[in-house]
């Protein structure tokens, strides 16, 4: 009874903003020009997972899109907070955006995502930059069709930023980057509460979409030629625990393996400390769950995986990892990883480090820790100085690059499978794509390739790239 009366929420809110739309077209149709907008997603890939629907919702309402913020008549920044040069890029792509207004009075600037969930924010940008139109946080990015209605008939600025979460309102019919490839959602929010981390605080607690709801929209998704899903979530291994009939994340997995048609799922992200044995067998035995898993690290420190809340150790970690490539001898691995988290000590990083070298990874993305106001770590003692955090970082790419390469070294001769996604900007006679492993191949073929899994044998390692030749 509770899920259909969910359901009939979702789908009222969705009859709702399809009638915004049809208003805010008319409007834009009466315009004698045609009016373009241009997107800017900032963060992770639930970030650009939104700006997907975004981009989706606004040529709905009869804009077209450009690439240039010059020539737009309606610009939206999808942010982030996860670090405060993030936050810096948007008050100064905003003073940019001053001037621009001046040209075009009729510009209308929209600001969403997880920095608009900060009340410090608002409040700046409510003093400091008041040419913006529309503001709205991530609980709300389905009202954007009544938000931009409102300011077209208002002429003021609209703010719409929810403390917590409503009913999730999916829309799946949006417009895809890629017709082969797609991400889903499969759950919001995150109950972790890293120490540095201002995610809970901006997405919210967790909560997981209904397995049917998730496989539907796979369904139709591969109904219209999509190959590839990326789960996302910000803890999939949590995925189900909300649920008034729990699931866990690889009974999902098991599930979706079984769609016809989809040939690749891979997910992110995965936390350590609730990894399960149960999600590595799905991993082992699944055949179309891809032989790739991010693993953040974070730390390689056991004292300061304490301090960041982590939950786990370093040598749990490491056995985590042991385990997981016995299960799955040629899977890859890659990780998040920060340094100069407050208090971290010479003997810190050299943990890390060790880690790095221990467990192998073919990718990784690497942060100097950025101080978040409302955080546990913002008020640590024994802040890192920024020359410390910047000699550690520069030293732990090197240890990083040259593990890359040997892993990627393996590759040598082997054949793997691309599905292909584009053709090379810098060579018209290149092509590119993902392997089962997540790795990025370029090699000699046409834009007739783009969109098929083509098994491509590796001769040559550039360490963040393959080459390799068609079979």
């Amino acid at each position: 009874m509770l899920e259909n009366s969910k359901k009939e929420v979702s789908e009222n809110e969705l009859l709702k903003q399809n009638e915004y739309i049809r208003k805010v077209h008319s409007i834009v149709a009466s315009s004698p020009k045609q009016k373009k907008f241009y997107s800017l997603a900032m963060g992770c890939q639930m970030n650009a997972h939104d700006s997907e629907k975004i981009c989706s919702m606004l040529l709905k309402m009869g804009y077209t899109q450009t690439f240039s913020e010059n020539d737009a008549d309606f610009i939206i920044y999808n942010t982030c907070c996860i670090r405060e040069n993030a936050e810096d890029k948007v008050y100064g792509k905003l003073g940019y955006l001053k001037h621009l207004k001046r040209q075009n009075p009729d510009l209308l600037i929209a600001l969403c995502g997880c920095m608009m969930q900060e009340n410090h924010v608002i409040d700046k940008i409510k003093t400091s930059y008041r040419h913006a139109d529309i503001i709205f946080g991530t609980f709300n990015l389905h009202k954007l069709p009544e938000l931009i209605y409102n300011r077209m008939e208002s002429g003021d600025m609209i703010i719409d930023v929810w403390e917590e979460h409503g009913e999730i309102v999916e829309d799946t019919s949006y417009k895809r980057e890629y017709p082969f490839k797609a991400s889903v959602n499969i759950m919001y929010g995150c109950n972790n509460f890293c120490s540095y981390c201002i995610v809970p605080y901006v997405r919210g607690r967790e909560r997981s979409r209904e397995k049917e709801d998730i496989l539907n929209e796979i369904r139709g998704l591969v109904k219209d030629g999509v190959k590839e899903v990326c789960l996302l979530g910000q803890n999939v291994n949590s995925y189900g625990k909300t649920l008034s009939t729990p699931v866990t994340f690889a009974q999902l997995l098991k599930d979706i393996n079984e769609i016809e048609g989809l040939e690749r799922i891979r997910f992110m992200t995965s936390h350590p400390k609730d990894l399960s044995d149960e999600l590595i067998e799905a991993m082992k035995t699944l055949d179309k769950v891809c032989p790739y898993l991010h693993l953040p690290v974070q730390s390689g420190s056991t004292r300061v995986l304490e301090k960041m809340n982590r939950h786990y150790t370093k040598e749990s970690y490491i056995a985590l990892v042991e385990k997981i490539r016995k299960a799955i001898p040629d899977i890859m691995l890659s990780t998040d990883i920060m340094v100069g988290f407050p208090g971290e000590t010479e003997e810190d990083f050299q943990d890390t480090l060790d880690v790095v070298r221990k467990c192998g990874y073919s990718t990784a993305f690497t942060f100097i820790y950025s101080r978040r106001r409302g955080t546990p770590a913002d008020v640590m003692d024994c802040q890192i100085d920024e020359k410390t955090a910047h000699d550690r970082f520069d030293r732990l790419l090197e240890v990083l690059n040259s593990g890359i390469h040997e892993i990627h070294s393996k590759l040598l001769g082997t054949t793997v499978n691309v599905l292909v996604e584009e053709v090379s900007r810098q060579d018209e006679d290149i092509v590119s794509g993902r392997s089962e492993h997540n790795s990025l191949v370029h090699f000699k073929g046409d834009s007739s390739l783009i969109g098929k899994t083509v098994p491509v044998k590796i001769t040559e390692n550039k360490t963040f790239y393959l080459m390799g030749e068609r079979i």
